[in-house]
Protein backbone atom coordinates (compact mmCIF):
# COMPACT_ATOMS: atom_id res chain seq x y z
CA UNK A 1 0.00 0.00 0.00
CA UNK A 2 1.59 3.45 -0.80
CA UNK A 3 1.14 6.49 1.56
CA UNK A 4 0.07 8.78 -0.97
CA UNK A 5 -0.62 12.57 0.42
CA UNK A 6 -2.65 15.40 -1.57
CA UNK A 7 -1.52 19.33 -1.41
CA UNK A 8 -2.63 19.77 1.91
CA UNK A 9 -0.29 17.49 3.59
CA UNK A 10 -3.00 14.68 5.26
CA UNK A 11 -3.54 11.17 3.07
CA UNK A 12 -5.42 11.23 -0.31
CA UNK A 13 -8.99 11.27 0.30
CA UNK A 14 -8.67 12.22 4.04
CA UNK A 15 -9.06 14.26 6.93
CA UNK A 16 -6.72 17.26 4.65
CA UNK A 17 -8.49 20.36 6.32
CA UNK A 18 -7.46 21.89 9.20
CA UNK A 19 -8.39 20.28 12.80
CA UNK A 20 -9.31 16.91 10.59
CA UNK A 21 -12.82 17.96 9.34
CA UNK A 22 -13.25 16.82 6.02
CA UNK A 23 -12.34 19.42 3.18
CA UNK A 24 -15.65 20.17 0.46
CA UNK A 25 -15.42 20.57 -2.96
CA UNK A 26 -16.72 23.91 -4.45
CA UNK A 27 -18.22 22.08 -7.27
CA UNK A 28 -20.25 18.64 -6.43
CA UNK A 29 -21.85 17.41 -9.80
CA UNK A 30 -24.60 14.86 -8.39
CA UNK A 31 -25.93 13.50 -11.62
CA UNK A 32 -25.64 14.17 -15.04
CA UNK A 33 -28.69 12.93 -17.88
CA UNK A 34 -29.81 13.48 -21.33
CA UNK A 35 -32.76 15.71 -20.31
CA UNK A 36 -33.87 15.85 -24.11
CA UNK A 37 -33.06 14.64 -27.92
CA UNK A 38 -33.91 14.32 -31.28
CA UNK A 39 -32.39 13.54 -34.37
CA UNK A 40 -34.23 14.08 -37.73
CA UNK A 41 -33.22 12.90 -41.43
CA UNK A 42 -35.85 13.82 -43.18
CA UNK A 43 -33.66 13.29 -46.68
CA UNK A 44 -32.33 10.08 -46.08
CA UNK A 45 -31.26 7.93 -48.08
CA UNK A 46 -30.94 10.28 -51.18
CA UNK A 47 -28.63 12.78 -48.53
CA UNK A 48 -26.52 10.11 -47.38
CA UNK A 49 -23.21 9.76 -49.81
CA UNK A 50 -22.86 12.57 -51.05
CA UNK A 51 -19.32 14.35 -51.79
CA UNK A 52 -20.25 17.81 -51.42
CA UNK A 53 -20.34 18.18 -47.14
CA UNK A 54 -22.95 20.55 -45.75
CA UNK A 55 -23.35 23.71 -43.92
CA UNK A 56 -23.80 23.06 -40.21
CA UNK A 57 -24.85 25.69 -37.91
CA UNK A 58 -24.73 25.33 -34.53
CA UNK A 59 -26.18 26.85 -31.77
CA UNK A 60 -25.45 26.49 -28.10
CA UNK A 61 -27.83 27.86 -25.19
CA UNK A 62 -27.01 27.39 -21.10
CA UNK A 63 -30.06 27.53 -18.55
CA UNK A 64 -30.52 27.28 -14.68
CA UNK A 65 -32.58 26.17 -12.23
CA UNK A 66 -32.36 26.62 -8.77
CA UNK A 67 -33.35 23.07 -7.26
CA UNK A 68 -32.67 23.91 -3.36
CA UNK A 69 -30.05 26.31 -1.49
CA UNK A 70 -26.92 25.22 -2.90
CA UNK A 71 -28.47 23.11 -5.60
CA UNK A 72 -28.60 23.77 -9.38
CA UNK A 73 -29.94 22.24 -12.67
CA UNK A 74 -27.53 23.45 -15.24
CA UNK A 75 -29.23 22.60 -18.96
CA UNK A 76 -26.69 22.78 -22.24
CA UNK A 77 -28.96 22.90 -25.10
CA UNK A 78 -26.80 22.19 -28.59
CA UNK A 79 -28.84 22.85 -31.45
CA UNK A 80 -27.14 21.21 -35.02
CA UNK A 81 -28.44 21.65 -38.55
CA UNK A 82 -27.01 20.46 -41.74
CA UNK A 83 -28.30 21.82 -44.62
CA UNK A 84 -27.25 21.19 -48.82
CA UNK A 85 -28.68 24.64 -50.22
CA UNK A 86 -31.93 24.95 -49.18
CA UNK A 87 -32.27 21.16 -48.56
CA UNK A 88 -32.15 19.75 -44.65
CA UNK A 89 -29.87 16.72 -44.32
CA UNK A 90 -29.76 16.52 -40.78
CA UNK A 91 -31.18 18.15 -37.57
CA UNK A 92 -29.83 17.49 -33.85
CA UNK A 93 -31.41 18.79 -31.03
CA UNK A 94 -29.81 18.30 -27.53
CA UNK A 95 -30.48 19.16 -24.20
CA UNK A 96 -27.81 17.55 -21.64
CA UNK A 97 -27.94 18.20 -18.33
CA UNK A 98 -26.24 18.33 -14.54
CA UNK A 99 -27.63 18.55 -11.18
CA UNK A 100 -24.83 20.68 -9.01
CA UNK A 101 -24.15 21.34 -5.34
CA UNK A 102 -22.13 24.92 -4.57
CA UNK A 103 -20.75 25.07 -1.43
CA UNK A 104 -18.16 28.24 -0.24
CA UNK A 105 -18.35 30.43 -2.87
CA UNK A 106 -19.34 33.95 -2.62
CA UNK A 107 -22.69 35.06 -3.54
CA UNK A 108 -21.28 37.11 -6.81
CA UNK A 109 -19.43 34.29 -8.48
CA UNK A 110 -22.79 31.61 -8.26
CA UNK A 111 -23.86 32.71 -11.41
CA UNK A 112 -20.16 32.65 -13.44
CA UNK A 113 -19.79 29.60 -11.95
CA UNK A 114 -23.61 27.96 -12.84
CA UNK A 115 -23.10 29.64 -16.25
CA UNK A 116 -19.08 28.50 -17.10
CA UNK A 117 -17.93 26.05 -14.93
CA UNK A 118 -21.09 23.81 -14.80
CA UNK A 119 -20.96 23.79 -18.33
CA UNK A 120 -17.31 22.95 -19.58
CA UNK A 121 -18.29 20.15 -17.16
CA UNK A 122 -21.51 18.64 -19.30
CA UNK A 123 -20.00 19.79 -22.94
CA UNK A 124 -17.54 16.63 -23.65
CA UNK A 125 -20.28 14.44 -23.34
CA UNK A 126 -23.24 16.07 -24.80
CA UNK A 127 -20.46 16.29 -27.63
CA UNK A 128 -19.97 13.09 -27.62
CA UNK A 129 -24.07 12.02 -27.99
CA UNK A 130 -24.16 14.48 -30.67
CA UNK A 131 -20.63 12.53 -32.47
CA UNK A 132 -22.48 9.44 -32.22
CA UNK A 133 -25.98 10.70 -33.50
CA UNK A 134 -24.42 11.99 -36.71
CA UNK A 135 -22.38 8.90 -37.34
CA UNK A 136 -25.58 6.75 -36.59
CA UNK A 137 -27.75 8.54 -38.86
CA UNK A 138 -25.10 7.81 -42.24
CA UNK A 139 -22.88 10.94 -41.53
CA UNK A 140 -19.55 11.67 -40.29
CA UNK A 141 -19.57 12.30 -36.79
CA UNK A 142 -20.13 15.99 -35.95
CA UNK A 143 -17.20 16.95 -33.97
CA UNK A 144 -18.06 20.12 -32.32
CA UNK A 145 -15.05 22.57 -31.25
CA UNK A 146 -14.40 23.70 -27.34
CA UNK A 147 -17.08 26.91 -26.66
CA UNK A 148 -15.74 29.32 -24.85
CA UNK A 149 -18.06 29.84 -21.83
CA UNK A 150 -16.49 32.90 -20.56
CA UNK A 151 -17.18 34.58 -23.98
CA UNK A 152 -20.32 33.78 -23.86
CA UNK A 153 -21.46 34.51 -20.46
CA UNK A 154 -19.62 38.08 -20.90
CA UNK A 155 -21.56 38.71 -24.46
CA UNK A 156 -25.12 37.42 -22.49
CA UNK A 157 -24.31 39.50 -19.38
CA UNK A 158 -23.51 42.68 -21.94
CA UNK A 159 -26.55 41.96 -23.95
CA UNK A 160 -28.59 41.96 -20.34
CA UNK A 161 -27.01 44.98 -18.99
CA UNK A 162 -25.30 43.39 -16.33
CA UNK A 163 -27.38 40.23 -15.09
CA UNK A 164 -27.56 37.38 -17.37
CA UNK A 165 -30.31 34.30 -16.05
CA UNK A 166 -28.85 31.87 -19.94
CA UNK A 167 -26.23 32.49 -22.15
CA UNK A 168 -26.48 31.74 -25.61
CA UNK A 169 -24.61 31.57 -28.81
Amino acid sequence: MSDISDNQGGPAGGNGGPGGEQMQAPITVNAQYLKDFSFENPNAPQSLGQTTPPAIEVGVNVGTRNLAPGVFEVTLALNGTAKRGDQTVFIAELTYAGVFTLQGIPEEHVRPVLLIECPRLLFPFARNILADATREGGYPPLMLQPVDFVDLYRRQVEAAGGSAGTATA
